[in-house]
């Protein structure tokens, strides 16, 4: 049975597409890009002041013109080099969003005019750009990743924390709530015991809180207060806190890895690329033994050995350079001073031994005397 695959059309700019690919994902256009929004930024925080955007109304003009540009040529760029896959990026999306979001003030002023009410808010979502800083940024991306994950679990949370939040506002709003000498500023019906019960759950003015339950005589309001309190802070916020530490950990030690194989990846094709080199340079020699009278092959790598400088790149795989060689020779290394400590130890027992024995053979010899003597008397 034969499966027919659908091919679909290959472009025919294959060459001009990898040279454009190649300009986006270069480290120039990165830096470029990362200076166009930090810059923007800036002059957004100066535009804030009215004093310095009327002085300066046509710098601003004019480098929004150049900052519109910029972006849009971004977009044309990634879009040219795969505009299929170029969707399927969350990032890309972002990009799109604040492409759409720098022309809403200008749609507005030609369709509407200058003095929209909507005009203000148009203007003051433009503060959005700076997330294009996102995509080129590892660390901010593996936050946001540690973020997404996070989702339901602190979905799970938040939801056990308003089940909490729904029984103590009925319950505040039955307690304190009362008409007759009852707090409704703060408990008078379901929605401000929520707001307030928010309040306790941030330890934001509670004692202000609890001060005017005290001056109304409410029993149990202090142990209402402590509970809600210990179960909102205490456990939920905690537990809340808790799940975004983990999962930021775990996102980060997931791009530690990914930084390491980067860099071996890298490293190994550095060493190819020195391999080769090697071997194109050994090719050249044996061509050139070849060519010219040279006594022996190693008369001609000795010469090229002094063509060599010490800021020369050079892989060794030889056994003698590998790390497990290493290892065991630094282990052999230890034994053998191991082995000469207690060779020199033993040799101090011996020398002690034999210093002994020269002690005592005086005594010996004078004793054989006496002996002598003894025997002949």
């Amino acid at each position: 049975m034969i499966q027919m695959i659908s091919v679909g059309p290959r472009r025919k700019d294959t060459q001009c597409r990898a040279f454009v690919k190649k300009i986006v994902t270069g480290q120039l256009f990165k830096v470029l890009m990362i200076s166009t929004v930090s810059y923007n930024a800036f002059l957004m925080a100066l535009w804030t002041d009215h004093k310095i955007r009327s002085r300066l109304f046509r710098v601003f003009e004019l480098s929004e013109i150049v900052f519109v540009g910029i972006y849009s040529a971004e977009f044309y760029l990634k879009l040219y080099v795969d505009p299929i896959d170029y969707w399927k990026n969350g990032y890309n999306l972002l990009d799109m969003f604040i492409i759409i979001i720098l022309s809403i003030p200008y749609a507005i002023r030609k369709i509407e005019g200058p003095h929209h009410p909507y005009l203000h808010f148009a203007d003051g979502i433009q503060s959005l750009r700076i997330l294009k800083l996102i995509p080129y940024s590892r660390g901010i991306r593996t936050l946001i990743t540690a973020l997404g994950q996070t989702v339901y679990t602190v979905a799970s949370v938040l939801t056990l924390l308003f089940i909490l939040m729904y029984i103590f506002a009925v319950l505040g709003f039955c307690l304190f709530g009362v008409p007759d000498n009852g707090d409704q500023t703060n408990w008078g019906n379901l929605a401000v015991a929520f707001f307030t019960l928010f309040s306790l759950a941030t330890v934001d003015g509670w004692t202000d809180l609890q001060e005017q339950l005290d001056n109304r005589n409410f029993v149990l309001s202090r142990a209402f207060t402590i509970l809600f309190i210990l179960l909102a802070t205490f456990i939920f916020l905690n537990m809340f806190v808790g799940v975004m530490i983990i999962h930021t950990e775990d996102s980060i030690k997931r791009f530690e890895r990914e930084l390491m194989l980067e860099r071996h990846v890298t490293l190994m094709e550095e060493k190819q690329v020195i391999l080769k080199r090697q071997q194109e340079e050994v090719s050249r020699l044996m061509q050139t033994q070849k060519d010219y009278d040279h006594a022996s092959f190693s008369e001609l790598v000795e010469n090229f050995k002094r063509t060599l400088q010490h800021t020369d790149p050079m892989v060794l795989d030889d056994f003698s350079t590998s790390l497990p060689f290493i290892d065991v020779y630094f282990s052999t290394l230890d034994n053998q001073d191991a082995t000469i400590y207690k060779l020199q130890e033993l040799y101090y027992e011996i020398v002690h031994v034999l210093g002994l024995m020269l002690e005592d053979l005086p005594q010996r010899k004078q004793d054989e005397n006496w002996e002598d003597n003894d025997d002949e008397y």
